[in-house]
C-alpha cells in the first residue's frame, strides 16, 4: 500500500515548515512494513518562501498557478503515486495518533475515506461555539473539514476530484460525492474522533467577529453566489497572514 500526503500551501512560510515536521514524525513513529509513503506540497502560486522551505523539509514540491485550494488539492492529487491520499493543509499538525487512526481504517478494508475532528486551541467564546456546531454538523453528516481529507485514489478520480467551480466548501462536496460511490460498493465514509486534527487558529485572530460573522451570513445567504466566487471569500483568499 502506497499513501500520499498531499499538503496545499499558499504563502506558508511561517508554518510549512511545522506542519512538515510533524508529518515526517507521524510517518516514523508509525512506519510499517509493506506501506510506502511520499510527501508532496502544492505551492500555489505562493510570494513568499513556500516552495524552498518545503523542498528543505523533505517535500516533493508542484506548481499551480491558479490561486484556489480546489485547484492546488486537485494538482498534487495528480502527481500523486498513493493508492490512498491524504489532503492535510499546511496550518495543521498530523499527529502519530491521528495517522495510527487513518492507517487502522485504510488496513480494515470498510471504508472508501474519512476525516478528523479539529481542534483549535486558544479561541475566543464565539469561534469556540463555531467550532463546536461546525464538529456536530461534520460527524453527524458525515463531512469532512477541508483541514484534513482522506480517501482511496481510485474513489477520488471517479468522483471527480475537488469541484473547481467552488473557491469554499469543496471538502463537503467531496464527501457527499465520495461516500455515495462508496455505498455502491459497501464502504463506509466516517470521521475519526480519537485524536483531533490540530490546526492553527490564526483566521479567528486576523479577523474580527464581526469579519467572521458576515463571511458566515454572506454564504448561508447565496451559498451558490459566495462559494463560487474568490471575491466574495475574503477570509479564504485576501491573502492575510
Amino acid at each position: 500500500m502506497r499513501l500520499s500526503i498531499v499538503i496545499p500551501a499558499f504563502n506558508e512560510e511561517r508554518l510549512i515548515g511545522e506542519c512538515l515536521r510533524a508529518v515526517f514524525a507521524a510517518l516514523a513513529a508509525n512506519s510499517r512494513a509493506g506501506v510506502e509513503t511520499e510527501v508532496i506540497v502544492v505551492d500555489n502560486n505562493s510570494t513568499d518562501d513556500t516552495a524552498r522551505l518545503a523542498r528543505e523539509g523533505g517535500a516533493r514540491v508542484v506548481f499551480e498557478p491558479v490561486n484556489q485550494i480546489g485547484r492546488a488539492r486537485n494538482a498534487g492529487a495528480a502527481a500523486a503515486t498513493g493508492d490512498w491520499l491524504v489532503f492535510v493543509d499546511a496550518d495543521s499538525i498530523l499527529s502519530p495518533g491521528l495517522l495510527a487512526d487513518i492507517l487502522a481504517l485504510i488496513e480494515s478494508g470498510r471504508y472508501v475515506g474519512c476525516g478528523s475532528v479539529v481542534r483549535m486551541r486558544d479561541l475566543p467564546w464565539w469561534a469556540g461555539a463555531l467550532l463546536w456546531l461546525w464538529t456536530c454538523a461534520s460527524v453527524l453528516c458525515r463531512w469532512a473539514a477541508g483541514a484534513l481529507v482522506v480517501c482511496r485514489s481510485d474513489a477520488f478520480r471517479d468522483a471527480g476530484g475537488f469541484n473547481q467551480a467552488l473557491y469554499a466548501g469543496d471538502e463537503v462536496d467531496l464527501s457527499r460525492r465520495l461516500k455515495r460511490w462508496g455505498r455502491a460498493r459497501g464502504l463506509r465514509f466516517t470521521i475519526l474522533r480519537r485524536h483531533p486534527l490540530d490546526s492553527s487558529p490564526r483566521k479567528i485572530h486576523l479577523y474580527s467577529a464581526g469579519e467572521v460573522a458576515w463571511q458566515i451570513l454572506r454564504v448561508v445567504l447565496q451559498p451558490r453566489r459566495a462559494l463560487q466566487s474568490r471575491e466574495k471569500l475574503p477570509i479564504w483568499y485576501d491573502g492575510r497572514r
